[in-house]
């Protein structure tokens, strides 16, 4: 893996990976889950080792995507469920800070 995160977001127990991408979310989806994967396997801080899942986004700014890397059985999920700015701020909000603050 080459290059730099658009974005890490990171508390003291969790992180989340979002991949800013120009009207073109399967592409950011796919760098996105590259990235979760090399993230897997390169991060040593003891508190995200403990994450059964890593979080990821893909935004083009108004579309937001997730997507979970099951760190366990090296399986990556997509949540094929949209968010749209503004329409669907709230739940948007919602799940960033959830991922965030969750324990898994």
């Amino acid at each position: 893996l080459q290059g730099a995160l658009d974005y890490l977001l990171r508390t003291t127990t969790n992180l989340l990976v979002v991949e800013a991408k120009q009207e073109d979310l399967t592409n950011g989806f796919t760098q996105m889950a590259v990235e979760l994967i090399a993230l897997d396997q390169w991060e040593k801080c003891p508190s995200v080792e403990q994450q059964p899942q890593l979080f990821g986004a893909v935004s083009t700014g108004t579309i937001w995507q997730f997507g979970i890397l099951h760190r366990q059985h090296k399986l990556i999920t997509q949540i094929l469920t949209l968010y749209r700015v503004p329409t669907d701020l709230e739940p948007l909000t919602r799940i960033l800070i959830a991922a965030l603050s969750s324990s898994n």
